[in-house]
């Protein structure tokens, strides 16, 4: 994305372009900050290994230097950041090992939902999730994708009668949303997604439980494992491409 930064982008006195102000107070100050830089990283505003410097934060939201503390800790409780001594917080590095898990886990947690809320769909619950899968096909905006995404996930699995399982659900769609827009370098895989999505609506208006929940894992699993190959990949030609800059940069020295 252009406004992809390496670095945290507040140390001039303009806004940063990807990161919004805090709105009006909803909990704390340390909660909104928390949820302010959780969208700038999802948003990839702030990128992979990005430093979250303590008071370029504070200065950009008008605090001290105690609720950036706060946020930033509770960010790196959620894996969105980490904090290492003597060099202080930074955006968690994507990883293909998370990814596969988050894809793994919410696999065996879907389908147990969706066995659930097969019996208590209705003609109109199922006309809504139909709208909203057709809505993620014809998407092409990656953070409306990754919204619309959700939404025809969630409304599958919303007549489960399980609050606990739908809160854990929403949880770990937020912890993909950074892995999901990867699938946006793979074209024909969205398409494929799509036709996927389908076919797990038509077995729930069928009421075929068993076929919804092993379609569901099907592509929960899939997606996971692309995702994990792709970022193996990538990690492995980044090491080969510094490899040569390493060894000219110690015969320099």
């Amino acid at each position: 994305m252009s406004d992809t930064t390496n670095g945290f982008p507040l140390d001039g006195d303009d806004a940063a372009p990807g990161l919004p102000a805090v709105a009006a107070p909803r909990t704390s100050t340390s909660r909104m900050i928390a949820d302010a830089l959780r969208d700038a990283i999802v948003s990839g505003a702030l990128a992979p290994n990005a430093p979250l410097r303590q008071d370029a934060i504070a200065r950009h939201f008008s605090v001290s230097a105690i609720p950036v503390r706060e946020a930033l800790r509770q960010l790196a409780s959620e894996g969105w950041a980490k904090i290492e001594v003597n060099k202080g917080a930074s955006v968690a590095p994507l990883s293909a090992d998370e990814a596969r898990e988050i894809y793994e886990i919410r696999s065996a947690l879907e389908s147990l939902a969706l066995g659930l809320a097969i019996p208590n769909h209705t003609a109109q619950s199922l006309r809504e999730v139909r709208a909203l899968a057709t809505a993620a096909k014809r998407e092409r905006d990656p953070s409306l994708y990754v919204a619309r995404n959700e939404a025809f996930h969630m409304a599958l699995y919303a007549p489960c009668g399980r609050p606990q399982l739908l809160e854990m659900l929403a949880s770990l769609h937020r912890r993909g949303e950074r892995y999901l827009r990867l699938k946006f370098d793979f074209p024909e895989y969205k398409g494929e997604s799509d036709a996927e999505h389908a076919e797990i609506l038509a077995a729930v208006k069928r009421g075929d439980i068993a076929a919804a929940q092993a379609l569901a894992a099907a592509h929960l699993l899939g997606t996971g494992e692309l995702l994990y190959r792709f970022l193996t990949e990538r990690a492995a030609a980044k090491t080969v491409t510094e490899k040569p800059r390493a060894k000219s940069s110690r015969s320099r020295s």
